[in-house]
């Protein structure tokens, strides 16, 4: 059987993507990647170069993978309930994005230029919506989106806080509307019923 490197190489993104998640870069290591992804320690280096290169790498992968299954919309409360669902489906993005911003901290992030674009597609779609469908300005836009990626992820990124806040009974389909009330919410406008 002759080597596929196409294949050979997801198999270390998304044993990469696990170690990440479970241990962030530090911890990570590179013979457990190597080991999961049934490949060897010098192909790593060879497709990804070093540790934080791949975890580049995995991070843009897991991140292109959370944008196809949740484009943009103007409507944010489903928005929403998609990327709660999303997030709910596939926790290690949030952990990745975590990771990444323990680490790294407030410093730049790899392809923060790209990925801050790709916010904005999510920014200019909310503001197409506005305020109960009224169109809206950017910059209100701009914060709802910010806190409409909070509420989602914070949300299933938190479970001993979400417990210890709303109690053990609270579920996270029960959850996943509050979310979307919580949203909703943001998009009324002062005033309105509701507001």
């Amino acid at each position: 059987m002759a080597y596929d490197s196409a294949a050979t190489k997801e198999r270390i993104l998304a044993a990469a993507a696990s170690e990440f998640a479970a241990h962030g870069v530090a911890g990570a290591r590179v013979d457990r990647i190597a080991a999961q992804a049934k490949a060897n320690k010098r192909a790593i280096y060879d497709y990804f170069g070093d540790k934080n290169k791949l975890f580049a790498a995995v991070l843009e992968h897991v991140l292109a993978d959370l944008a196809r299954a949740v484009p943009p919309s103007d409507d944010l409360p489903a928005y929403a309930e998609r990327l709660f669902d999303y997030h709910r489906a596939h926790p290690e993005a949030l952990r990745l994005v975590m990771w990444e911003a323990l680490e790294i901290g407030d410093q730049p992030v790899p392809a923060e230029e790209d990925r801050t674009r790709h916010y904005q597609d999510k920014i200019d779609a909310a503001a197409s919506g506005g305020r109960s469908g009224q169109g809206g300005d950017t910059d209100d836009a701009r914060t709802r989106v910010f806190f409409t990626l909070a509420l989602a992820g914070w949300s299933v990124a938190m479970p001993q806080l979400r417990r210890m806040v709303l109690g053990p009974g609270h579920s996270l389909d029960d959850l996943r509307a509050d979310i979307s009330r919580a949203v909703r919410d943001l998009s009324k406008g002062p005033g309105q019923p509701g507001a």
